[in-house]
């Protein structure tokens, strides 16, 4: 090559050699170097002291003991004597105590005097009781010369209006007239069957 010749010209055309052929080949990589284990016993350290070899102890030995109990004795059984059937005596009811005073029964009918008319006609001579039409419901009884007879309105129910005399006729009077007749002179001086129409005792 002359001092002439043009130096470009030779570059450019090595550029074109590298790049015709690319790049130049790496080296492949290579798998690590793993130590293996070497099979020989490693040697211990002359330095340290040898372990010191223990003898074995036996187990140590559990004590037995005896199994065998006593046999149980158990108490005979309680006797328990038969029942006894207590024999009551039969319950007698006590008599009923009668009343020191018993009611008395009340007087019969009067046979003769004073009849009913005669009673009706005594008791419309009360104050308010002469138009009323009033009718023996019960009576008259008859106890001595005492009387009792209950009247009411003819063909009505209600309270009785009753009459307690005492004679007949002409002598007929009366003691207690009305619903209530239970006055001190019937309860004290009438006889006991005209008391207990009167007063119920």
């Amino acid at each position: 090559m002359s001092p002439r010749t043009p130096v470009i010209p030779l570059i450019i055309s090595g550029l074109a050699l590298l790049s015709a052929c690319g790049e130049p080949p790496q080296p492949q990589p290579t798998s690590p170097t793993y130590a293996t284990a070497s099979a020989a016993p490693v040697p211990l350290d002359p330095a340290l002291p040898t372990p010191a070899t223990q003898p074995l102890t036996p187990p140590a030995t559990v004590p037995t003991y005896a199994t065998t109990y006593p046999p149980l004795t158990l108490p005979p059984p309680a006797t328990i004597p038969p029942a006894t059937i207590a024999t009551l005596a039969p319950t007698t009811t006590a008599p009923t105590e009668k009343s020191p005073t018993p009611t008395p029964s009340h007087a019969p009918k009067c046979t003769t005097v004073p009849t009913g008319p005669e009673i009706v006609a005594l008791a419309k001579k009360e104050e308010g009781m002469a138009k009323v039409p009033l009718v023996v419901q019960e009576g008259p009884f008859c106890s001595g010369t005492w009387s009792f007879t209950a009247l009411g309105l003819k063909g009505v129910e209600e309270d009785p209006f009753m009459i307690v005399a005492t004679g007949s006729g002409a002598t007929l009077t009366r003691v207690a007239a009305g619903s209530e007749v239970c006055i001190n002179p019937v309860q004290n001086s009438a006889p006991p069957g005209i008391r207990v129409l009167a007063c119920g005792f």
